[in-house]
């Protein structure tokens, strides 16, 4: 795979990693983030599954990108985790539902529908997440993992968000092709 042999997941973009050298040019994404803090609503950027990879220890990873594909946030996953994104992604349906997609059926049967996902915060390596779910009129908050928020995001067709402070926690997309040999195996 493209990321195969890269551990990304442990880069904690303080100085270390294969992309230390790459400066963050705010650009588009930044004249986003303004507009918003404006408007006095949730700064976040719009995200979407690039793919799932492992890396060459056998860890997987789910890869989010924004929408003008400039900005990649790796993540790491477990192996169950992948699998049940990987099997959205390629628009297969198991023969018995995976627990998203009982919490799914669960969520509809009692008029709930999942709004969006945030992935929010990064403390020691770990990732946190929120999935806002609508019901009879009001939103309800929930926290979560993000490979289980992404897995339920994706079966619901909802959109999924990171918070403008996780930009510091991304790739720059043009320098993974580069380093990578292309973008081939990232689709």
């Amino acid at each position: 795979m493209a990321l195969a042999g890269k551990n990304y997941a442990s880069d904690n973009r303080l100085g270390q990693g294969p992309f230390q050298d790459s400066m963050f040019n705010p650009g588009a994404i930044y004249d986003k983030i303004q507009k918003s803090e404006q408007r006095g609503v949730l700064k976040v950027i719009k995200m979407e599954v690039k793919t799932v990879t492992a890396d060459q220890g056998g860890n997987f990873l789910v890869l989010l990108m924004d929408d003008e594909e400039k900005k990649v946030l790796p993540i790491s996953i477990g192996p169950l985790e992948a699998q049940a994104i990987a099997l959205v992604l390629q628009g297969e349906t198991p023969p018995r539902p995976l627990t998203h997609d009982l919490l799914k059926t669960v969520c509809e049967n009692l008029k709930g529908a999942l709004e969006k996902v945030v992935i929010t915060d990064i403390k020691e390596s770990t990732f946190y997440a929120e999935i806002y779910l609508q019901q009879n009129g009001e939103t309800i908050i929930i926290d979560s993992r993000p490979s289980d928020a992404i897995a339920l995001a994706l079966r619901f067709e909802a959109p999924i968000y990171m918070t403008t402070k996780m930009i510091e926690f991304t790739y720059d997309y043009q320098d993974i092709i580069a380093r990578e040999g292309g973008d081939e195996e990232l689709h």
